[in-house]
């Protein structure tokens, strides 16, 4: 059992902690709402540019498009989606593994293929660089003003490369938002594009009349829809991250609260005996002196 002085210092030093993860829960908290509005407003969007993505596709076998083009695999991009602080619970190093299981069977799929690696956020950077992982850092800095402009030329960047032969397939992997407390590990395929299959849609394809062409709807449509799907990835992150942190940051409230519940009780004992210790030495002493009397 530790002196007086030593259980003191370690319960002002819980408390402090508590009182910083209690901050940074209500901070956490703040920024989900934010996030979480963000990707709630988008997510009908890009769900109905899919749609209308799915009804062009009926017209004809195969969607006329450099973007829907499917090559012999030689090189594949994964865009890997970290963020850029963490104290954020198992949030960065659920995607970190993920990345890198796809990385083995994607290997074990094309054994001839050269895989690349895109880092958005400062926790995927670093995870690659320890464990020795080639990756592209241009674009690593994107959370630090999260808006569709810049997340458009890194989709616009990413489709250049595919077009111009660089890469076969890309993917993407990010934390899907659900709730606070949950986050879906996610790999979605950016290129080539893949129309979505509507069985409803197909059972009934109708009457469709394009304005001003149809090349020209899906030369618009396709790279809009690759821009929109990359700004929907990376504002589910960014609010799964935010819940992540909130959940994290009040399970350490909480555990602070129990220690310190067992510390308190620890320094009751230890004064306790302290005092019990010093009434025995002063009956003691009064003892002796009678007896020396």
């Amino acid at each position: 059992m530790g002196s007086l002085k030593e259980v003191r210092n370690r319960i002002a030093s819980v408390n402090s902690t508590q009182q910083i993860t209690k901050a940074m829960k209500m901070v956490s908290a703040a920024k989900l709402r934010k996030a979480q509005n963000r990707i709630t407003q988008m997510r009908p969007y890009a769900q109905k540019l899919d749609e209308i993505l799915g009804n062009v596709s009926m017209i004809s076998e195969e969607l006329q498009s450099v973007f829907t083009r499917v090559r012999p695999v030689e090189n594949i991009l994964l865009v890997h989606i970290t963020s850029d602080k963490g104290l954020c619970g198992p949030f960065n190093g659920n995607i970190n593994k993920f990345t890198v299981k796809t990385i083995k069977e994607l290997s074990s799929k094309y054994p001839a293929a050269s895989i690349n690696i895109l880092p958005i956020g400062k926790k995927g950077r670093d995870y690659l660089k320890k464990n020795e992982l080639g990756y592209d850092e241009r674009y690593v800095h994107l959370f630090d003003n999260l808006e569709f402009e810049k997340i458009a030329d890194v989709a616009d960047f990413i489709m250049k490369s595919f077009v111009k032969g660089e890469f076969d397939e890309v993917h993407i992997m990010y934390n899907q938002f659900k709730n606070a407390a949950t986050q879906i590990l996610t790999k979605e395929q950016f290129l080539p594009v893949i129309p979505p299959v509507d069985e409803e849609l197909n059972n009934s394809p109708g009457d469709y009349i394009f304005e001003p062409s149809v090349d020209y709807i899906i030369k618009e449509l396709i790279p809009n829809s690759l821009r929109i799907k990359l700004f929907k990835a990376l504002l589910d992150s960014n609010a799964a991250e935010h819940g992540a942190r909130m959940t994290a940051m009040t399970q350490a409230t909480d555990n602070a609260g129990e220690l310190l519940k067992e510390l308190r009780l620890t320094y009751n004992r230890t004064r306790q005996a302290a005092i019990t210790k010093e009434i025995l030495e002063i009956v003691g002493g009064a003892e002796a002196l009678e007896q020396a009397g």
